[in-house]
């Protein structure tokens, strides 16, 4: 994600990320209250994995914190200790998140002052992996971060070493069918190993809900689930037509984003074999979720700064940071064409997970 605090950063262009936790939250709340009001613990081990930097880092462990608190009142117990895990890679803006504590605590005080007290840290690591010892985590959560592959799928270029998607940076219409089992197995090796992981690192029934966006399952290379990444590539070919992106540099470089189904997410599930499915929904967030009151014409340039709050880093260790505004502007009249014709909905699945005996 875009470091620090300006225009086109993440903390500032965030606003879709927190949609889908809003969405998703009442599966959350039904999840930490059943967690809670079963084991009654005096101290709550949580982590957030993919956490990332701006007010998303800290939205969902404060409102975690204020269901268990609320319900403890009501059953006139006394406070209990938090423990927070804030993950994400170790490039995240961490320093944000840690800049924002001191009045996040104070915060807390002021709106409940008997509220029980929280012991918050990050955790810089991939959660492709163990990040925490046995069994020492009760709730974890996840939410717009597990559809970020581990890397870019092996596979996506010939023994001739031609590149196979050309002219795309992601599965859409025009790519062979190779290149959407490629990233498909990734996405399962991928997650066969978060989940494995997990699985380790949580107390026997403790709870995990997941928050992954998805795709339709009937056409995965529909312009619906592909848009966001054709815009983009449609951005960098007019580039390359005008002389100022190498067509070669775009055949050679695909994103490290899958979005599955829920049958996908399923399979993997079960065939780890150490999780109950306690619930799973479908969720949709309206692309509108962050037109933020712009006009029509605007949408599709609100949409390009959030994609690139998200994307720059990545782009410009293959393309360079000169493009990168004249890039996304033209992303963004690529956004508005697309809006013009289309107005589609985010779709995720919420999945609630309990970890067995």
């Amino acid at each position: 994600m875009k470091e620090g605090e300006d225009e086109t950063s993440y903390a500032k262009n965030s606003l879709l990320q927190q949609n889908i936790i809003l969405v998703s939250w009442k599966i959350v709340k039904q999840a930490i209250l059943d967690l809670y009001c079963t084991t009654f613990q005096e101290r709550l081990n949580i982590a957030d994995l993919g956490c990332s930097t701006g007010p998303n880092a800290l939205l969902a462990i404060s409102e975690i914190m204020d269901i268990v608190d609320q319900k403890r009142h009501e059953l006139g117990y006394n406070p209990i200790q938090f423990q927070c895990f804030l993950n994400d890679l170790p490039w995240n803006d961490f320093n944000i998140v840690f800049k924002a504590l001191p009045d996040f605590h104070k915060k807390r005080v002021e709106k409940d002052p008997k509220g029980s007290p929280s012991f918050i840290m990050g955790v810089p690591g991939s959660f492709y992996g163990r990040l925490f010892p046995d069994r020492s985590l009760d709730f974890v959560i996840s939410s717009s971060s597990l559809h970020w592959l581990s890397q870019v799928p092996n596979g996506l270029e010939s023994n001739a070493k031609i590149h196979l998607n050309r002219g795309n940076i992601n599965i859409s219409k025009t790519s062979p069918p190779c290149v959407l089992k490629c990233y498909t197995e990734q996405f399962q090796r991928d997650f066969s190993t978060f989940i494995t992981s997990r699985s380790e690192e949580i107390v026997i029934g403790g709870r995990m809900v997941l928050t992954i966006i998805s795709r339709n399952p009937d056409d995965p290379t529909e312009e619906e689930n592909s848009y966001a990444w054709d815009c983009l590539a449609n951005a960098l070919m007019d580039m390359s037509l005008e002389g100022l992106v190498e067509e070669g540099r775009i055949d050679s470089y695909n994103m490290p984003f899958y979005t599955p189904w829920s049958g996908e997410v399923m399979n993997v599930i079960h065939g780890n074999g150490m999780f109950t499915v306690d619930r799973l929904e479908i969720v949709e967030v309206e692309t509108d979720a962050i037109k933020s009151g712009c006009d029509d014409v605007a949408k599709g340039h609100e949409w390009a700064k959030n994609l690139r709050a998200v994307m720059e880093p990545i782009l410009v260790d293959h393309f360079g940071r000169e493009i990168m505004d004249d890039l996304f502007c033209r992303a963004g009249d690529h956004f508005n064409e697309f809006f013009s014709r289309r107005n589609p909905v985010f779709t995720c699945i919420v999945v609630s997970l309990v970890r067995k005996g």
